[in-house]
């Protein structure tokens, strides 16, 4: 284990964090007289995650030299995220995205070709910060932006692997950025790599190619991995050395916007396990803060801190004073 434990934050993760732009018209963009200003990335979503419910956590990735590179960075760090291993690039922008809702279809436009994200390589990467932590988390999202961010990706996981780290993995299957044909064979390498896999069950029948259930965990139970597949029918299910179980749902009293719940999902498990719980347990956790995450508008703005997942825990009632 490296000698700088001790400034490593306990969960570490890296990758592409782009600009949102949000146009609320329900004509659509086309229209849209004004559009809201932030920002989004499956791992700065779950760093800022991490950090609410009260553990430390640190996330990397390059951002553009420019006005919402400085504002990203600067909104990470102020949710208590270390992000002293980040980089600006004066040679590449940050990466946008725009979202619009019209006539009630939700779409998002990507502006992320030749980005500051996908100009990422290894040697980005801090070797002792990687080694200091409990826990690496990687997405399939960095690994498909481009070849030097799969490399990255790898890397890292070597590096892990190498200190005793353990690895997460979201596949995060983005169809945008890649076919499932291409897909597949790099996401399911990086699976037999991880200690820890959180796919959906929608992404595992693309990946497997394969819509019986059965047969699907059956090759999840040859990983080595404790497996956690999101997207049962109101449940999770949990693989521990080929035994399933099912976690339930916490149902939300109303649905404003599901953006994010996977983030938020990832965030209170890994949060569980470093808080000493079961997969199962942590399993339930994730399944609190996704569903939390889902009854407001925001990418990372609805994660709940640990005070509101205990109240909620708790049943304890909100009083207006």
């Amino acid at each position: 284990m490296s000698t700088n434990t001790r400034q490593s934050p306990e969960i570490v993760t890296f990758g592409e964090s782009m600009g949102l732009l949000t146009a609320k018209d329900t004509r659509g963009l086309e229209y849209a007289a004004s559009l809201d200003k932030s920002f989004g990335g499956a791992e700065s979503n779950l760093a800022i995650g991490v950090s609410r419910l009260g553990h430390t956590s640190g996330w990397f990735g390059r951002l553009g030299q420019d006005p919402i590179g400085t504002m990203i960075l600067k909104a990470i760090r102020g949710e208590g995220v270390d992000v002293s291993r980040a980089r600006l690039s004066d040679a590449e922008p940050t990466g946008l995205m725009i979202r619009e809702n019209a006539s009630g279809k939700s779409s998002v436009h990507y502006y992320r070709k030749l980005s500051a994200a996908s100009a990422m390589t290894p040697d980005d990467l801090d070797p002792d910060y990687i080694a200091g932590a409990e826990i690496l988390h990687v997405t399939g999202i960095t690994a498909a932006i481009s070849p030097s961010g799969l490399s990255t990706v790898e890397a890292a996981i070597h590096i892990a692997k190498q200190a005793g780290v353990k690895v997460s993995f979201d596949p995060n299957l983005r169809l945008k950025l890649w076919s499932a044909e291409q897909a597949r064979p790099v996401l399911l390498r990086l699976a037999e790599q991880a200690d820890y896999f959180l796919p959906g069950l929608d992404e595992m029948k693309l990946l497997y190619n394969e819509q019986d259930e059965q047969k699907i965990f059956e090759r999840l139970s040859a990983l080595n991995a404790v497996s956690i597949v999101k997207g049962g029918p109101d449940l999770t299910y949990v693989l521990v050395n080929g035994t399933l179980t099912e976690v339930p749902y916490f149902k939300a009293d109303h649905v404003l916007d599901t953006v994010g719940a996977g983030d938020g999902f990832c965030a209170g498990f890994l949060s569980g396990l470093l808080k000493g719980y079961s997969p199962q347990e942590a399993t339930r956790l994730g399944n609190l803060t996704g569903s939390m995450v889902i009854q407001a508008v925001g990418d990372w703005e609805a994660l709940p801190t640990w005070e509101q997942v205990e109240a909620k825990l708790n049943n304890v009632t909100h009083v207006e004073r």
